[in-house]
Protein backbone atom coordinates (compact mmCIF):
# COMPACT_ATOMS: atom_id res chain seq x y z
CA UNK A 1 0.00 0.00 0.00
CA UNK A 2 1.04 3.50 -0.80
CA UNK A 3 0.76 6.41 1.29
CA UNK A 4 -1.69 8.65 2.61
CA UNK A 5 -2.39 10.91 -0.35
CA UNK A 6 -1.29 7.87 -2.72
CA UNK A 7 -4.06 5.95 -1.55
CA UNK A 8 -6.38 8.98 -1.80
CA UNK A 9 -5.58 9.28 -5.45
CA UNK A 10 -5.70 5.54 -5.69
CA UNK A 11 -9.73 5.69 -4.52
CA UNK A 12 -10.38 8.81 -6.28
CA UNK A 13 -9.28 6.72 -9.86
CA UNK A 14 -13.12 6.04 -9.39
CA UNK A 15 -14.06 9.53 -10.12
CA UNK A 16 -11.37 9.30 -13.06
CA UNK A 17 -12.76 6.05 -14.71
CA UNK A 18 -16.22 7.47 -14.50
CA UNK A 19 -14.99 10.85 -16.28
CA UNK A 20 -14.52 7.69 -18.90
CA UNK A 21 -17.56 7.07 -18.86
CA UNK A 22 -19.21 9.96 -20.07
CA UNK A 23 -20.88 9.17 -23.35
CA UNK A 24 -19.16 5.10 -23.49
CA UNK A 25 -21.38 2.63 -21.64
CA UNK A 26 -20.07 -0.18 -19.58
CA UNK A 27 -20.07 -4.08 -20.95
CA UNK A 28 -23.62 -5.64 -21.97
CA UNK A 29 -25.10 -8.18 -19.51
CA UNK A 30 -23.91 -10.72 -21.47
CA UNK A 31 -20.35 -9.85 -22.78
CA UNK A 32 -17.54 -10.84 -21.60
CA UNK A 33 -14.61 -8.16 -20.24
CA UNK A 34 -10.92 -8.42 -18.49
CA UNK A 35 -10.36 -8.42 -14.88
CA UNK A 36 -7.35 -7.91 -13.35
CA UNK A 37 -5.59 -7.85 -9.78
CA UNK A 38 -2.36 -6.79 -9.56
CA UNK A 39 -0.27 -6.83 -6.06
CA UNK A 40 3.36 -7.01 -5.30
CA UNK A 41 3.67 -10.76 -5.98
CA UNK A 42 1.35 -11.79 -8.33
CA UNK A 43 -1.47 -10.30 -10.99
CA UNK A 44 -4.47 -12.57 -11.47
CA UNK A 45 -6.32 -12.12 -14.51
CA UNK A 46 -9.70 -13.23 -15.63
CA UNK A 47 -12.13 -13.12 -18.69
CA UNK A 48 -15.58 -12.45 -16.66
CA UNK A 49 -19.18 -12.29 -17.70
CA UNK A 50 -22.07 -11.08 -15.81
CA UNK A 51 -24.37 -13.63 -14.16
CA UNK A 52 -27.35 -12.26 -12.57
CA UNK A 53 -28.47 -15.42 -11.79
CA UNK A 54 -25.95 -17.09 -9.99
CA UNK A 55 -24.32 -17.20 -6.30
CA UNK A 56 -21.91 -14.51 -7.55
CA UNK A 57 -22.62 -11.59 -10.08
CA UNK A 58 -20.13 -12.49 -12.35
CA UNK A 59 -18.87 -15.82 -13.43
CA UNK A 60 -15.21 -16.56 -14.27
CA UNK A 61 -14.88 -17.84 -17.83
CA UNK A 62 -10.97 -18.10 -17.88
CA UNK A 63 -8.46 -17.19 -15.39
CA UNK A 64 -4.83 -17.46 -14.86
CA UNK A 65 -2.25 -16.30 -12.16
CA UNK A 66 0.81 -14.73 -13.10
CA UNK A 67 4.20 -13.94 -10.94
CA UNK A 68 4.67 -10.25 -11.67
CA UNK A 69 8.80 -10.46 -11.30
CA UNK A 70 8.79 -12.71 -14.37
CA UNK A 71 6.80 -10.19 -16.70
CA UNK A 72 7.94 -6.52 -18.02
CA UNK A 73 4.37 -5.12 -16.79
CA UNK A 74 0.52 -5.58 -16.83
CA UNK A 75 0.32 -4.90 -20.52
CA UNK A 76 2.34 -7.79 -21.53
CA UNK A 77 0.64 -10.59 -18.94
CA UNK A 78 -2.86 -8.97 -20.40
CA UNK A 79 -1.73 -9.78 -24.20
CA UNK A 80 -0.73 -13.05 -22.86
CA UNK A 81 -4.05 -13.81 -21.36
CA UNK A 82 -5.89 -13.24 -24.20
CA UNK A 83 -3.46 -14.88 -26.28
CA UNK A 84 -4.36 -18.24 -23.98
CA UNK A 85 -8.37 -17.67 -25.49
CA UNK A 86 -6.76 -19.57 -28.62
CA UNK A 87 -7.36 -22.74 -26.95
CA UNK A 88 -10.46 -22.38 -24.98
CA UNK A 89 -13.89 -22.36 -26.39
CA UNK A 90 -13.91 -18.66 -25.89
CA UNK A 91 -11.22 -18.20 -29.13
CA UNK A 92 -13.66 -15.95 -30.87
CA UNK A 93 -13.86 -13.42 -27.96
CA UNK A 94 -10.56 -12.46 -28.27
CA UNK A 95 -11.09 -9.55 -30.84
CA UNK A 96 -14.14 -8.16 -28.40
CA UNK A 97 -13.02 -7.20 -25.64
CA UNK A 98 -13.58 -3.48 -25.19
CA UNK A 99 -13.53 -3.33 -21.43
CA UNK A 100 -11.19 -4.21 -18.67
CA UNK A 101 -11.44 -3.77 -14.62
CA UNK A 102 -8.22 -3.48 -12.98
CA UNK A 103 -7.58 -3.66 -8.62
CA UNK A 104 -3.85 -2.29 -8.13
CA UNK A 105 -2.84 -0.79 -4.96
CA UNK A 106 -0.75 2.40 -5.88
CA UNK A 107 -2.15 5.74 -7.76
CA UNK A 108 -3.03 6.84 -10.94
CA UNK A 109 -0.77 9.23 -12.23
CA UNK A 110 -1.48 10.59 -15.81
CA UNK A 111 -1.11 7.54 -17.94
CA UNK A 112 0.09 5.02 -15.31
CA UNK A 113 -1.08 3.01 -12.43
CA UNK A 114 2.01 3.53 -10.01
CA UNK A 115 2.16 1.01 -7.54
CA UNK A 116 5.73 1.01 -5.13
CA UNK A 117 5.39 -2.60 -4.77
CA UNK A 118 5.67 -3.52 -8.28
CA UNK A 119 9.03 -3.48 -10.30
CA UNK A 120 6.85 -1.76 -12.97
CA UNK A 121 4.51 1.07 -13.34
CA UNK A 122 0.88 -0.06 -15.26
CA UNK A 123 0.59 1.72 -18.35
CA UNK A 124 -2.89 2.67 -19.28
CA UNK A 125 -1.98 3.62 -23.06
CA UNK A 126 -0.22 0.45 -23.68
CA UNK A 127 -3.20 -1.65 -22.31
CA UNK A 128 -5.34 0.25 -24.18
CA UNK A 129 -3.47 0.34 -27.33
CA UNK A 130 -2.17 -3.17 -27.36
CA UNK A 131 -5.69 -4.75 -26.63
CA UNK A 132 -7.82 -2.50 -28.51
CA UNK A 133 -9.48 -1.43 -24.46
CA UNK A 134 -12.11 1.46 -24.92
CA UNK A 135 -12.91 1.15 -21.12
CA UNK A 136 -10.21 0.52 -18.21
CA UNK A 137 -11.19 1.34 -14.98
CA UNK A 138 -8.82 0.86 -11.86
CA UNK A 139 -10.21 -0.02 -8.45
CA UNK A 140 -8.03 0.07 -5.22
CA UNK A 141 -6.94 -4.03 -4.71
CA UNK A 142 -8.22 -4.19 -0.86
CA UNK A 143 -11.29 -2.37 -2.07
CA UNK A 144 -11.93 -4.89 -4.10
CA UNK A 145 -11.18 -7.87 -1.84
CA UNK A 146 -13.75 -6.15 0.48
CA UNK A 147 -16.38 -5.92 -2.79
CA UNK A 148 -16.01 -9.83 -3.60
CA UNK A 149 -16.68 -10.90 0.35
CA UNK A 150 -19.92 -10.05 0.22
CA UNK A 151 -19.92 -13.10 -1.99
CA UNK A 152 -18.09 -15.32 0.11
CA UNK A 153 -20.07 -18.22 1.97
CA UNK A 154 -19.06 -19.21 5.75
CA UNK A 155 -18.04 -22.33 4.83
CA UNK A 156 -15.31 -20.99 2.21
CA UNK A 157 -13.57 -19.64 5.25
CA UNK A 158 -11.25 -20.36 8.08
CA UNK A 159 -12.78 -19.87 11.63
CA UNK A 160 -9.40 -18.19 14.09
CA UNK A 161 -12.28 -16.39 16.08
CA UNK A 162 -16.06 -17.58 16.87
CA UNK A 163 -18.38 -15.35 17.95
CA UNK A 164 -20.48 -16.01 20.97
CA UNK A 165 -23.22 -15.16 18.73
CA UNK A 166 -24.27 -14.72 15.10
CA UNK A 167 -22.81 -11.45 13.70
CA UNK A 168 -24.34 -8.47 13.53
CA UNK A 169 -25.67 -6.71 10.00
CA UNK A 170 -22.71 -4.11 9.80
CA UNK A 171 -19.32 -3.08 8.53
CA UNK A 172 -17.18 -5.74 7.73
CA UNK A 173 -13.79 -5.55 7.91
CA UNK A 174 -11.18 -6.96 5.15
CA UNK A 175 -7.31 -6.41 6.02
CA UNK A 176 -4.30 -8.52 5.47
CA UNK A 177 -0.24 -8.71 5.32
CA UNK A 178 1.20 -9.61 2.01
CA UNK A 179 3.67 -7.43 -0.03
CA UNK A 180 2.46 -4.76 1.92
CA UNK A 181 -0.60 -4.01 4.86
CA UNK A 182 -3.96 -3.46 3.11
CA UNK A 183 -7.02 -3.04 4.84
CA UNK A 184 -10.81 -1.54 3.52
CA UNK A 185 -14.28 -1.95 5.27
CA UNK A 186 -17.12 -3.46 3.20
CA UNK A 187 -20.31 -1.33 4.21
CA UNK A 188 -23.78 -3.10 3.91
CA UNK A 189 -26.21 -0.96 1.94
CA UNK A 190 -28.86 -0.69 -0.61
CA UNK A 191 -29.40 -1.24 -3.50
CA UNK A 192 -25.41 -2.30 -3.18
CA UNK A 193 -22.77 -2.07 -0.66
CA UNK A 194 -20.32 0.47 -0.57
CA UNK A 195 -16.26 0.06 0.30
CA UNK A 196 -14.48 2.64 2.25
CA UNK A 197 -11.03 1.59 1.00
CA UNK A 198 -8.81 2.84 3.95
CA UNK A 199 -4.34 3.68 5.08
CA UNK A 200 -4.69 1.85 7.95
CA UNK A 201 -1.82 -0.07 7.53
CA UNK A 202 -0.03 3.33 7.58
CA UNK A 203 -0.91 4.32 11.90
CA UNK A 204 1.48 4.43 13.94
CA UNK A 205 2.57 0.90 15.45
CA UNK A 206 1.27 0.42 18.91
CA UNK A 207 3.21 -1.88 21.35
CA UNK A 208 2.30 -4.17 23.61
CA UNK A 209 5.06 -5.23 25.41
CA UNK A 210 8.49 -4.03 26.80
CA UNK A 211 9.93 -6.84 23.83
CA UNK A 212 7.79 -4.54 21.57
CA UNK A 213 9.16 -1.48 22.80
CA UNK A 214 12.61 -2.68 22.22
CA UNK A 215 11.44 -3.60 18.63
CA UNK A 216 10.35 -0.36 17.62
CA UNK A 217 13.20 1.23 19.24
CA UNK A 218 15.04 -0.69 16.51
CA UNK A 219 12.71 0.42 13.79
CA UNK A 220 12.92 4.16 14.67
CA UNK A 221 16.58 4.47 14.12
CA UNK A 222 15.73 3.77 10.32
CA UNK A 223 12.70 6.52 9.87
CA UNK A 224 10.94 8.55 12.77
CA UNK A 225 7.54 7.48 11.60
CA UNK A 226 6.94 3.96 12.03
CA UNK A 227 3.77 2.34 10.74
CA UNK A 228 1.92 -1.05 11.87
CA UNK A 229 2.56 -2.10 8.25
CA UNK A 230 6.65 -2.11 8.59
CA UNK A 231 6.17 -4.78 10.82
CA UNK A 232 2.90 -6.36 9.82
CA UNK A 233 3.80 -7.32 6.11
CA UNK A 234 6.04 -9.80 4.03
CA UNK A 235 9.23 -7.27 3.89
CA UNK A 236 7.99 -6.30 7.82
CA UNK A 237 8.83 -10.22 8.89
CA UNK A 238 11.90 -9.99 7.83
CA UNK A 239 12.57 -6.64 9.75
CA UNK A 240 11.16 -8.42 13.18
CA UNK A 241 13.41 -10.86 12.36
CA UNK A 242 16.62 -9.12 11.98
CA UNK A 243 15.52 -6.63 14.85
CA UNK A 244 15.10 -9.90 17.42
CA UNK A 245 18.34 -11.36 16.43
CA UNK A 246 20.06 -7.71 16.93
CA UNK A 247 18.35 -8.34 20.38
CA UNK A 248 19.65 -11.74 20.99
CA UNK A 249 23.05 -10.80 19.57
CA UNK A 250 22.91 -13.80 17.35
CA UNK A 251 23.56 -13.55 13.85
CA UNK A 252 20.06 -12.84 11.48
CA UNK A 253 21.04 -15.99 8.59
CA UNK A 254 17.71 -15.89 7.17
CA UNK A 255 17.34 -13.82 3.86
CA UNK A 256 13.85 -13.84 2.45
CA UNK A 257 9.81 -13.60 4.37
CA UNK A 258 9.62 -17.29 3.43
CA UNK A 259 12.64 -18.42 5.19
CA UNK A 260 11.54 -16.52 8.10
CA UNK A 261 8.25 -18.51 7.88
CA UNK A 262 9.53 -21.47 7.19
CA UNK A 263 12.04 -21.55 10.02
CA UNK A 264 9.60 -20.85 12.80
CA UNK A 265 6.79 -22.97 11.42
CA UNK A 266 9.99 -26.26 11.72
CA UNK A 267 10.63 -24.46 15.28
CA UNK A 268 14.04 -24.38 13.03
CA UNK A 269 15.14 -21.10 14.13
CA UNK A 270 14.23 -19.33 17.75
CA UNK A 271 14.49 -15.70 16.40
CA UNK A 272 12.34 -16.90 13.56
CA UNK A 273 9.91 -18.44 16.23
CA UNK A 274 9.89 -15.54 18.04
CA UNK A 275 9.46 -12.91 14.94
CA UNK A 276 6.14 -15.02 13.43
CA UNK A 277 4.85 -14.56 17.14
CA UNK A 278 5.49 -11.04 17.75
CA UNK A 279 3.43 -10.71 14.37
CA UNK A 280 0.53 -12.62 15.29
CA UNK A 281 0.45 -10.61 18.21
CA UNK A 282 0.60 -7.25 16.67
CA UNK A 283 -1.92 -8.17 14.24
CA UNK A 284 -4.36 -9.79 16.88
CA UNK A 285 -3.84 -6.21 18.75
CA UNK A 286 -4.31 -4.24 15.59
CA UNK A 287 -7.17 -6.29 14.24
CA UNK A 288 -8.86 -5.82 17.57
CA UNK A 289 -8.35 -2.34 17.38
CA UNK A 290 -9.97 -1.39 13.49
CA UNK A 291 -12.61 -3.46 14.93
CA UNK A 292 -13.55 -0.61 17.69
CA UNK A 293 -12.35 2.05 14.99
CA UNK A 294 -14.82 1.15 12.20
CA UNK A 295 -17.60 -0.57 14.31
CA UNK A 296 -16.59 -3.61 12.10
CA UNK A 297 -19.87 -5.67 14.12
CA UNK A 298 -20.27 -7.80 10.95
CA UNK A 299 -17.17 -9.36 11.64
CA UNK A 300 -13.05 -9.53 10.11
CA UNK A 301 -11.91 -11.38 6.59
CA UNK A 302 -8.22 -11.56 6.91
CA UNK A 303 -6.81 -12.14 3.85
CA UNK A 304 -3.03 -11.42 2.43
CA UNK A 305 -0.56 -13.66 1.17
CA UNK A 306 0.88 -14.87 4.18
CA UNK A 307 -1.79 -15.91 6.83
CA UNK A 308 -3.05 -19.00 4.93
CA UNK A 309 0.44 -20.45 5.28
CA UNK A 310 0.72 -19.91 8.73
CA UNK A 311 -3.17 -20.74 9.73
CA UNK A 312 -1.80 -23.18 12.79
CA UNK A 313 0.65 -21.25 14.47
CA UNK A 314 -1.78 -18.23 14.20
CA UNK A 315 -4.63 -19.88 16.01
CA UNK A 316 -1.64 -20.89 18.60
CA UNK A 317 -0.09 -17.90 19.01
CA UNK A 318 -1.05 -14.91 21.00
CA UNK A 319 -3.42 -13.29 17.96
CA UNK A 320 -6.43 -13.92 19.73
CA UNK A 321 -5.07 -12.87 23.45
CA UNK A 322 -3.87 -9.59 22.11
CA UNK A 323 -7.61 -9.08 19.98
CA UNK A 324 -9.36 -9.65 23.12
CA UNK A 325 -7.11 -7.13 25.43
CA UNK A 326 -9.28 -4.13 24.90
CA UNK A 327 -10.47 -3.71 28.40
CA UNK A 328 -14.22 -2.87 28.77
CA UNK A 329 -14.71 -3.78 24.71
CA UNK A 330 -13.97 -7.38 25.50
CA UNK A 331 -17.55 -8.54 25.32
CA UNK A 332 -17.73 -6.52 22.42
CA UNK A 333 -15.00 -8.15 20.23
CA UNK A 334 -16.45 -11.75 21.34
CA UNK A 335 -19.49 -11.14 19.14
CA UNK A 336 -16.82 -10.57 16.32
CA UNK A 337 -16.19 -13.43 13.67
CA UNK A 338 -12.76 -13.30 12.87
CA UNK A 339 -12.14 -15.21 9.34
CA UNK A 340 -9.53 -16.23 7.13
CA UNK A 341 -10.34 -16.42 3.41
CA UNK A 342 -8.07 -17.41 0.51
CA UNK A 343 -7.42 -14.55 -1.73
CA UNK A 344 -7.40 -16.76 -4.95
CA UNK A 345 -9.77 -15.34 -7.54
CA UNK A 346 -11.54 -13.05 -5.13
CA UNK A 347 -10.08 -9.61 -6.02
CA UNK A 348 -10.89 -10.31 -9.85
CA UNK A 349 -14.21 -11.31 -8.68
CA UNK A 350 -14.72 -7.78 -6.88
CA UNK A 351 -13.25 -5.43 -9.35
CA UNK A 352 -15.43 -6.85 -11.77
CA UNK A 353 -18.40 -6.71 -9.89
CA UNK A 354 -17.51 -3.16 -8.72
CA UNK A 355 -17.46 -2.38 -12.33
CA UNK A 356 -20.43 -3.63 -13.51
CA UNK A 357 -22.52 -2.45 -10.47
CA UNK A 358 -20.81 1.33 -10.80
CA UNK A 359 -21.46 1.57 -15.03
CA UNK A 360 -23.07 3.94 -16.08
CA UNK A 361 -27.25 2.82 -16.04
CA UNK A 362 -26.39 -0.02 -13.48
Amino acid sequence: MGEVAKQRQAAAAADTSASEWAGASGPGPQQPFLAADVGGTHARIGLVVGDANGPRPVSVLHYHRYGCAEWSGLAAMLQDFVGQLAGTPHAALRDELRHCAVACAGYVLDDAIVNGNLPWPVSIREIRDGLGIRQLVVINDFQALAYATQFVAAEETRPIIDATLPPASGPVLVMGPGTGLGSAVLLPGRPRAQVLATEAGQVSLAPGNEREIEILRLFRRERAHVSFEDALSGPGLLKLYRALCELRGSPARLLTPAQVTGAALAAGDPAASEALEVFCGLLGSFVGDLVLLYGACGGVCLAGGILPQIQPFLLSSSFAERYFNKGVMRAYLQQVPVRLIEHGQLGVIGAASWFLDERPGA
